[in-house]
């Protein structure tokens, strides 16, 4: 019965025989940029042993941090000579890399990226959890949920902000960059359309919207068929109405507690607009 192992596990334990909890591991390797930033916000000292060489990079904000570890680019054959107990993963790493590297007898991790803030949340929690250090990410976490609490939210009507990206792509209150958008205290265009999750939106729609603020995402060199819609000049009009040059669509692309500078720049901007 239930209660009688349960009561057979107690005398074990009582007896010296209670099996040892898991240690928590001490040779942390991650090869994805996003959960490199989770890993050196929460890891103990000397615990994350390699980080990839992108976060080690001049234009990220951790870089500093990320050149005081070895780094790596996320081959199999260089991380498995690292030693590591425990490999830290994202969900677009190569899936032969994760392949080989549980054929090498690796533990993996392997994170999704945040698409809610809840997402973040849930994500920093199992990185403590991995990690054994629980308390330190619950403190990420209250410190994460005080931060946005912290963002000045004024009276009044919100003004309308739109998302915009490849193909017209709008993105909707369901979605990280929507929920970014609408903390720091604007309407969206797309949940105004029905569009949680986001959509397509035409620039005749787009138009006739006439959004107070537009975040729209930048041609990448060389421009793709796809990005020619952010080159119009409609587009162009309704970008230069508030200018936006401290955003860009790949301050989300991690979902970390960083992205909440984004929802204080938008804040800003917002204010600027009152």
């Amino acid at each position: 019965m239930p209660g009688s192992n349960l009561l057979g596990a107690l005398a074990l334990c009582l007896a010296g025989a209670c099996p040892a909890l898991a240690a928590p591991p001490e040779r942390v390797v991650s090869i994805n940029l996003c959960t490199d930033q989770l890993a050196l916000a929460i890891a103990a000292p000397g615990q994350l042993v390699s980080v990839t060489r992108m976060l080690q990079a001049d234009d990220s904000p951790l870089a500093e941090a990320a050149r005081a570890l070895p780094g790596n680019s996320a081959r199999a054959e260089e991380v498995y000579l690292l030693a590591p107990d425990l490999v830290i993963a994202g969900s677009f790493t190569a899936p032969d890399t994760l392949r080989m590297l549980e054929r090498l007898g690796l533990e993996v991790a392997v994170f999704t990226p945040a698409e809610t803030l809840d997402d973040i949340r849930a994500n920093i929690l199992r990185m403590g959890r991995l990690l054994g250090r629980e308390a330190e990410a619950a403190q990420e976490v209250a410190a994460f949920d005080a931060r946005l609490a912290a963002i000045p939210m004024p009276p009044g009507p919100a003004p309308l902000a739109a998302l915009y990206a490849a193909n017209g792509y709008s993105a909707g209150q369901s979605t990280l960059p929507g929920q970014i958008v609408k903390s720091a205290g604007f309407a969206l265009l797309a949940e105004k359309l029905g569009l949680p999750y986001g959509g397509v939106v035409p620039l005749e729609t787009l138009a006739t919207a006439n959004p107070d603020l537009l975040v729209a995402a930048r041609p990448g060199a060389p421009k793709s068929r796809a990005e020619e819609i952010l080159a119009h000049p409609v587009v162009e009009a309704l970008r230069a109405r508030v200018p936006t040059d401290t955003l860009h669509d790949s301050d989300w692309t991690c979902g970390t507690p960083a992205v909440l500078g984004t929802v204080e720049r938008l804040a800003a901007i917002r204010e600027t607009m009152e």
